[in-house]
């Protein structure tokens, strides 16, 4: 049967297929356009599994916050390419993927992926699937955060490269946002010594002792020398020990405890972490940028 250009036209609208791809499907399903689509679609989740085996570390971290600032999600969304990162259909597809993620707290990245992605009915999942035969690039939902509090809630997003999220027990908005910052710029692995396990200590001693020992120096010297190590490396990967990035000359232990808060825990984000792609230093970026804030 004769199909029209009007008939393609509609279908390309509404899938974002191609123009001989859309004709055929029509003349598959003799013009009737939902077969014609539900085809696309089926075609279209087909080369979605293709590609799923592709490397996608660009993409987005996103974070959204409840009214009450007392919840708080972050997500984050890979593509391949910088260039689809920024098309508004990436972008909506992430953003709705933290709101469902903020709305019904999910117990897991399985049961997040089999949720509506919105009151349309269709799941996270087959959105990702037929966003994939859209544009033509692998994408995933690959890990996420939730933080509930009755504390203060503290958000920072860099370029939705990093996101970070803070809980602290009292002190101002302000304060849990420049910890936010701090906690982007300065990567600390976590709040405190407490929270350091005996073999992360362990296994840096031993570096340290060994390090030492070519020095020559008497057994108690190079005792001091790994003790002396040991409380530059816990300074360096704690959050309370760290210097404030905004002012250098005072601690975030300090700061915290001159507010009268505690901080309890963070959650950091930072896109494609672990994943093998060309190296960018956001962090630098994040670290100048606080740093003239500080000024």
């Amino acid at each position: 049967m004769s199909i029209s250009a009007t008939q393609v036209k509609e279908l390309r609208e509404r899938t974002g297929s191609g123009m001989m791809e859309c004709k055929k499907a029509l003349q598959d399903a003799n013009g009737d356009m939902e077969t014609a689509v539900e085809l696309l679609r089926k075609s279209g989740l087909a080369k979605a599994d293709k590609k799923a085996g592709r490397i996608a570390a660009e993409g987005l971290i996103v974070i959204e916050l409840s009214d009450d600032r007392k919840r708080a999600a972050v997500v984050e969304v890979n593509c391949e390419t910088d260039f689809v990162a920024k098309k508004d259909e990436f972008q909506t597809y992430a953003n709705k993927v933290a709101k469902r993620i903020l709305k019904n707290s999910p117990a897991s990245l399985e049961a997040l992926l089999a949720m509506p992605l919105d009151d349309a009915g269709v799941s996270v999942d087959e959105a990702r699937k037929e966003l994939i035969a859209k544009i033509g690039e692998n994408i995933n939902v690959r890990r996420y955060s939730l933080v509930e509090t009755s504390g203060t809630l503290g958000a920072y997003l860099h370029g939705s490269r990093i996101g970070v999220l803070v809980e602290m027990k009292g002190g101002s908005e302000d304060l849990a946002k420049d910890i936010a910052m701090h906690i982007a710029a300065s990567r600390p692995v976590c709040v405190n010594e407490s929270e350091v396990s005996a073999e992360m200590i362990q296994k840096e001693r031993e570096i340290f002792a060994a390090q030492a020992e070519q020095s020559g120096k008497p057994a108690d010297i190079i005792a001091k020398m790994v003790d002396g190590r040991i409380k530059k490396f816990l300074a360096e990967v704690t959050l309370v020990g760290q210097p404030f990035v905004k002012d250098p000359d005072t601690t975030v232990a300090k700061l915290v405890e001159k507010a009268g808060a505690t901080v309890l825990s963070f959650q950091r984000m930072e896109l494609g972490e672990g994943i093998e792609k060309k190296s960018e230093n956001f962090v630098e970026e994040v670290m100048a940028q606080a740093q003239a804030q500080g000024k």
